[in-house]
């Protein structure tokens, strides 16, 4: 699976390119007190770990789900429970969001404590194949560990934010250290933002990948994936921070296109997800 390993490669790129943000940072603070940012930095870390351990809760409820039983969803619980047999992992609890938009999203921090969410907007558009390869993404998301990683990238972002002022207000008296901070300040945490953007993004073709590798039918996520980027659009959610927070959880940027910058997505383009599945379907020479 040569993309696979791309991609992991590439998440190792830039987990280290984080570091060294947070090094150069460091670097302008060498020597200086740093009693007031430790504090800063132990709660970042702590609302990061938090975010983590109670993953599934969180987005469930700003998606504002419920579980549901199989006699209510019996397509997702036949499909659900087909593809968690085959991976030979446990069954994760089954949730409906209320929304026209159409979107899914799998979330919790490992298999055991796993959760996976379909919108009504999502089941009232896609047929039971396209239904079975999103369900398939996102059960890649939960085996690969894609939680954990987030919350990695979400707490080095934070790390790298909090150095960021403390290179402001601890990076010396003289003229070129003061520069360094407020440099430090302005470009550190979008440095940031833009590497944890880039994992979130990679992590999103992984999960293309091995989905479609888990139900064998990678025409099949490319079809949903088709109706969701026009489905998106039509029935857009409002940006509000609670469902932004949750956004790069989902299987397709939920928000306008307007409303998000290419640089700035969560996602990669939709176009080159379903090049690489279509290409994944050609038949090998």
């Amino acid at each position: 699976m040569p993309h696979r390993h791309h991609n992991g490669l590439k998440t190792a790129a830039l987990f280290g390119l984080l570091g060294a943000v947070v090094l150069g940072a460091s670097y302008l603070l060498f020597g200086r007190s740093l009693g007031a940012l430790t504090i800063g930095l132990v709660i970042a870390l702590a609302v990061n770990l938090f975010s983590y351990w109670f993953s599934a809760s969180v987005a469930i409820r700003a998606m504002r789900a419920r579980p549901v039983t199989e006699a209510e969803q019996p397509a997702m619980y036949r499909i659900v429970r087909e593809l968690s047999a085959r991976a030979d992992q446990p069954m994760p609890a089954l949730y409906v969001s209320p929304t026209l938009a159409p979107n899914a999203f799998a979330t919790g921090r490992n298999p055991q404590h796993a959760a996976v969410c379909c919108t009504e907007g999502i089941l009232q558009l896609l047929d039971e194949r396209e239904l079975r390869g999103v369900l398939g993404h996102e059960l890649m998301h939960v085996y690969n560990r894609d939680i954990l990683t987030s919350s990695l990238a979400a707490a080095l972002s934070s790390v790298i934010t909090y150095l960021a002022y403390g290179a402001m207000l601890f990076g010396g008296n003289g003229r070129d250290n003061r520069g360094g901070g407020i440099l430090m300040l302005i470009l550190g945490p979008i440095a940031a933002s833009v590497v944890q953007l880039a994992i979130s993004r990679t992590r999103e073709y992984d999960a293309d990948e091995d989905g479609a590798t888990l139900t064998g039918d990678p025409l099949a996520l490319a079809s949903a994936l088709r109706k969701l980027d026009a489905g998106t659009q039509r029935y857009p959610l409002s940006p509000e921070p609670q469902l932004q927070s949750t956004s790069h959880l989902m299987i397709a940027n939920p928000f306008r296109a307007q409303d998000v910058g290419t640089l700035f997505s969560t996602h990669p383009p939709m176009r080159e997800r379903i090049a690489r599945l279509t290409a994944m379907a050609a038949p090998r020479r």
